[in-house]
């Protein structure tokens, strides 16, 4: 602020001489009201100073308030948020505990399947080699274990003991139901080894389903595919045995070019596994029969035996019996 001094030039003498400003105003009329100026000017700057400086308070007073309230609320929110990722964690442990339970079970399970399909492979195994052993006491049948692409491939031998073509892919099969893959898998190896006729052998006849029994000869992808069982093959061989030598003559295209004699030799299946159908029948009326005749025949050993311990009535008896009546 500045301040103001006790002398002033005198506009009066254009400053010749110097008089003092209170004498100045004095002249003037206006020394009080110079005063008073100066006084309010002062009082007022002290009004100023105090009401900013209340202001100032008040403004210090609300931004603590309001550094509290807001404080406040993130140290909820930060507690809110703690208590969430406090949930999470338990359900992240939950989870990640029954992860590792389900893990735990699915090991144990692969552990229980790798023993099945141990089993399993070791039974079809056996089967196989069950299955080698009955077909090397065939006449005229020659029989080659593989390693992929089927199990085995049979063929006719010539007079001289060597196999001949055509060649047959055999897959055996010992489950439930044969299924439409299982013929699929079949048609691929006969294809990848080029071989035109391909076998399934299941264990029984149970195994193979009412579409196998009806079309134990039929063709699918170029492969003529056979149906049969282990009982059944032998027989079945006996039947193809001229079809093959016939393809032998006239090439692998023969039954190609002759659909009514595959058709036949489908129909001839079905034939052959009817009539055994019905000779198993008349095998099970015979056993039935033959044990009805032996019981009785028991029964009457035993009537006879029972009458001639029994003592006869004689003729007199009987008469005197027929009066008596």
């Amino acid at each position: 602020m500045h301040q103001l001094t006790d002398t002033v030039e005198c506009p009066l003498c254009l400053g010749e001489g110097k008089l003092k400003r209170t004498e100045v105003l004095e002249r003037l009329g206006v020394g009080d009201f110079a005063r008073v100026a100066q006084l309010s000017a002062e009082e007022a700057f002290r009004l100023f100073q105090r009401k900013h400086g209340d202001d100032s308070r008040q403004l210090w007073a609300r931004f603590e308030t309001e550094l509290t309230r807001r404080g406040a609320e993130s140290e909820l929110r930060n507690r809110s948020e703690l208590q969430a990722l406090a949930v999470q964690n338990d359900s992240l442990n939950r989870r990640v505990e029954n992860s590792v339970r389900e893990v735990t079970q699915l090991r144990e399970r692969n552990q229980e399947l790798e023993i099945a399909l141990s089993k399993t492979s070791r039974v079809g195994k056996l089967e196989e080699a069950d299955f080698a052993q009955e077909a090397r006491s065939w006449a005229g049948i020659s029989i080659e274990r593989v390693s992929q692409n089927g199990d085995f491939i049979l063929a006719y031998r010539d007079p001289s003991g060597a196999p001949v073509e055509p060649r047959m892919v055999v897959d055996n099969k010992d489950k439930s139901v044969i299924s439409e893959s299982d013929i699929d898998k079949l048609v691929r190896d006969a294809r990848e080894r080029s071989i035109p006729v391909a076998v399934l052998v299941a264990r029984t006849e149970e195994q193979l389903r009412q579409v196998d029994k009806d079309n134990r000869w039929s063709r699918k992808d170029g492969i003529w595919v056979l149906r049969s069982t282990r009982q059944w093959l032998p027989r079945d061989l006996d039947v193809l045995k001229p079809l093959f030598e016939r393809m032998r003559v006239h090439g692998g295209d023969f039954l190609e070019k002759n659909a009514a004699v595959a058709d036949e030799v489908r129909r001839t299946f079905t034939d052959i596994d009817r009539i055994e159908s019905e000779l198993k029948k008349a095998a099970k009326a015979i056993t039935s029969a033959s044990g009805l005749i032996a019981k009785y025949r028991s029964r009457l050993q035993e009537l006879c035996e029972s009458a001639v311990g029994r003592k006869m009535p004689t003729g007199c008896e009987l008469s005197t019996a027929r009066i008596g009546q």
